[in-house]
């Protein structure tokens, strides 16, 4: 069975706004292009727009759960002794495999969780990019690693997806700030009044996992949807979209959690519900984004969009998106002017100790 690494450093290909001939990023304008969106539906600080496309995907490839189940797929450390950025994923079945976005992977020495979405190769075992989410243990649980039904919180999604892609557009690696990483989970689980003795991230989703099946229940999935938009407090906006339905409808019960468990830390709004015109703006300044182009650490392309107050994330295959994440950006202040945007790391982690020390 043959191996690959992680993608050697490479020169990207940048682009503004202006059009290009690029197979990849021109399949990530037709992904963004060709959205519709839907009527939102509202929970407790949570708005959903649901996302339908006239853009149909012929992409055949199995769910990382789906391998996992059928025992086709396997997920390991590296080596017996571990490396907390990298896992190995053996790939025996004959259809390519997508891993997602900061989904979660549990067991072995430490619990982990995808830094970008990849295509794995079919029979092959591809090293791919981590994050450590449980800083306190580093001992085998199990030989190897399950999903779970959940993936990492929103917030830290975008921190990690700013961070890789500057790594990727830097050094042609997807490394996240894994110092970073734990910090701001340490913070999560503080406010959130979550103990760990391992600092899990998993302990946050299950302390708080009847009100996270209360947004589940509550949240509808319509029948064509491949996607959807998602704002928690006032302009706190995050977007997922799929090449299919079937996809997206795999994933949207862990979307959900992973946007609501930080829609429970907003105060209410008395306006409630988003209004379409955000989501309509937010896809908008995609779309104007500046785009680059990478090889992929697997199969494909990485397509990165930097926009105005918004960062996105593609995987593109065949000429076809087969996932698309982006967020209001991370790196941008929380000032009064722009309530509700993502303060950076280390503005926020200010603003804790300040809080802490008037207490």
């Amino acid at each position: 069975m043959r191996h690959r690494s992680p993608a050697e450093p490479t020169a990207g290909t940048n682009e503004s706004s202006a059009g290009t001939n690029a197979t990849p990023i021109s399949s990530a304008r037709t992904a963004l292009s060709s959205l519709s969106i839907g009527k939102p539906t509202h929970f407790a600080g949570l708005t959903v727009f649901p996302l339908s496309s006239d853009f149909r995907s012929s992409v055949r490839y199995l769910l990382l759960e789906e391998g996992l189940s059928s025992g086709l797929v396997s997920v390991r450390e590296v080596q017996k002794e571990g490396s907390v950025p990298n896992l190995a994923v053996e790939n025996r079945s004959d259809a390519d495999v997508l891993i997602v976005d900061g989904e979660e992977l549990v067991g072995a020495k430490q619990n982990r969780i995808a830094n970008l979405t990849l295509l794995v190769p079919a029979e092959r075992t591809t090293i791919i990019p981590v994050s450590c989410v449980e800083a306190g243990r580093w001992s085998y649980s199990r030989p190897d690693f399950g999903v779970t039904e959940r993936v990492q919180y929103s917030r830290g999604r975008a921190e990690r997806l700013h961070g890789v892609h500057a790594s990727m557009r830097t050094t042609g690696t997807r490394v996240s700030d894994q110092g970073a990483v734990w910090d701001a989970l340490r913070e999560k689980a503080a406010r959130m009044e979550t103990h760990s003795p391992t600092e899990a991230m998993s302990a946050i989703f299950e302390r708080h996992g009847a009100t996270l099946d209360d947004y589940v229940e509550k949240l509808s999935l319509e029948a064509d949807q491949v996607g959807a938009i998602f704002v928690t407090g006032l302009r706190q906006l995050g977007m997922d979209l799929f090449d299919k339905h079937e996809t997206f409808a795999a994933f949207f019960p862990k979307l959900v959690r992973s946007y609501a468990i930080d829609a429970m830390e907003q105060p209410p709004t008395r306006d409630g519900a988003a209004k379409p015109e955000q989501a309509q703006a937010f896809v908008d300044r995609l779309r104007k984004g500046a785009f680059d182009v990478h090889p992929a650490v697997a199969l494909g392309h990485d397509v990165g969009v930097v926009a105005r107050g918004a960062i996105a994330g593609a995987l593109v295959h065949q000429e076809t998106a087969l996932h698309l994440t982006a967020f209001s950006d991370p790196t941008r202040a929380t000032t009064e002017d722009q309530p509700g945007a993502y303060a950076s790391y280390r503005q926020r982690r200010a603003s804790l100790r300040r809080r802490r020390g008037r207490e």
